[in-house]
């Protein structure tokens, strides 16, 4: 076996044996994919792939990214990582690992992470340690739609109810008016929590074009006497994972549960389009009254720094984790106003959290949507229209043998 490592769509033919891996795997997910390569935030954080090759075959995968002086192939969210169910996984890990190296360079911490029927001990011979996180609330979509309803609290099935009778309406967001409705939620969000969310904004051009990648992308919009209220990101693979990327809401309509009835389209549409499993991203109150289970995760963790500096901050964060669990509850929340955090975070039950963001965003926008749009004109990369015209490359089919391949990478 030997491996390949790209950092930008593929020729058709390996293009093509990349896809056929995906088609052997149990459930394949969108960040394993080509159109990995599409995502628009990624830009400043060059994303590669490492695919390891069995003769001209396809037989694992694993994606990430470069960050601050990190390597990170995927989150606890967001395992990055598929292995041909049909080869050794031992050997596709060995070879991957070799591809990962080359690409790593002066990385001080490598990290990847895989769902727990992914174990693979053999990353430890590499330097790697790892750890069991609780991981994320995943549901079987094969049951189908009534099944899970079922299977929902009493509460949270109420919930839903509540919703549709106080008026609640969630529809797709497909059309441009759509996009700066869904954006202005998202702008309004910001503002309130902004501050305690790592990174940055993200900006118009990007949630358009994030959007408009409707091949893998879900945005369901919930609306009441036709005002937005609350918007869900999801995320999926065809016949593989349904993700919950993000959610966004306004403070002073949770109380119409608009997120739980998101949810709850979100689950219906990706039954009736034949996904097989739903990642809720996290595994909070919130998410585990959708019933399923709590499947956990794998963190592989290659700590570069002399001393082991990364291990020693971890070591030093889980201690405070104890701490804080075994003190009284005031003694906790001062403790954390000390370090300059919430006191209390906000009660699950009344709002969906954003979870694991599939967004490396940048500077929040401080004009006005239409004035945005007007002023975004200059086509780039990861704009709306560049992303349609990479989407239509990955649609043409493979040249027969002998003709040009474009997108080398």
């Amino acid at each position: 076996m030997d491996f390949k490592v790209i950092h930008n769509l593929p020729d058709p033919a390996l293009l093509s044996a990349w896809r056929d891996c995906l088609s052997r795997d149990r459930c394949p997910s969108h960040y394993v994919a080509p159109e990995y390569f599409l995502e628009p935030y990624w830009a400043e954080r060059r994303p590669f792939a490492v695919l390891a090759l069995d003769h001209e075959r396809v037989v694992g995968v694993l994606t990430g990214l470069h960050h601050d002086g990190q390597v990170q192939c995927g989150l606890e969210a967001r395992p990055q990582i598929c292995i041909d169910p049909s080869q050794d996984a031992a050997a596709v890990v060995e070879i991957l690992v070799q591809g990962l190296r080359t690409e790593i360079e002066a990385a001080k911490l490598v990290t990847i992470y895989t769902w727990a029927d992914l174990d693979l001990p053999s990353l430890c011979r590499h330097g790697f340690r790892r750890q069991q996180l609780t991981g994320n609330v995943v549901l079987d979509l094969t049951k189908g739609p009534e099944a899970l309803f079922q299977a929902f609290p009493k509460d949270r099935r109420r919930n839903i109810r509540f919703a549709e009778k106080n008026g609640v309406e969630v529809s797709e967001v497909t059309t441009p008016d759509d996009i700066f409705e869904a954006f202005a939620i998202y702008q309004t969000w910001w503002r309130t929590n902004g501050d305690h969310i790592s990174g940055d904004a993200v900006t118009l051009e990007q949630f358009t074009a994030s959007v408009r990648c409707h091949k893998n992308r879900l945005v369901l919009i919930a609306r009441v006497e036709g005002k937005p209220i609350a918007i869900n990101t999801f995320r999926y693979h065809e016949r593989g994972l349904f993700e919950s990327a993000s959610n966004n809401s306004l403070q002073e309509f949770v109380h119409l549960k608009p997120n739980d009835l998101l949810q709850w389209r979100g689950i219906q549409w990706a039954c009736s389009h034949g996904l097989r499993r739903h990642s809720l991203g996290g595994s909070h109150p919130f998410l585990r009254r959708f019933g399923g289970e709590v499947i956990p995760v794998f963190r592989y963790q290659w700590d570069r720094t002399f001393l082991h500096r990364y291990e020693l901050r971890d070591a030093a964060l889980e201690y405070r984790r104890r701490l804080l669990r075994a003190v009284p509850q005031p003694v906790a929340n001062a403790l954390r106003q000390i370090a300059g955090r919430k006191s209390s975070p906000p009660p699950a039950s009344e709002a969906a959290p954003s979870q694991a963001a599939d967004t490396t965003p940048e500077a929040p926008q401080s004009a006005s949507l239409r004035a945005a749009s007007k002023d975004r004109v200059t086509p780039s990369a990861t704009g709306p229209d560049a992303i349609q015209k990479r989407q239509q490359d990955l649609d043409q089919p493979a040249p027969v043998s002998g003709e040009s391949q474009p997108h080398q990478a």
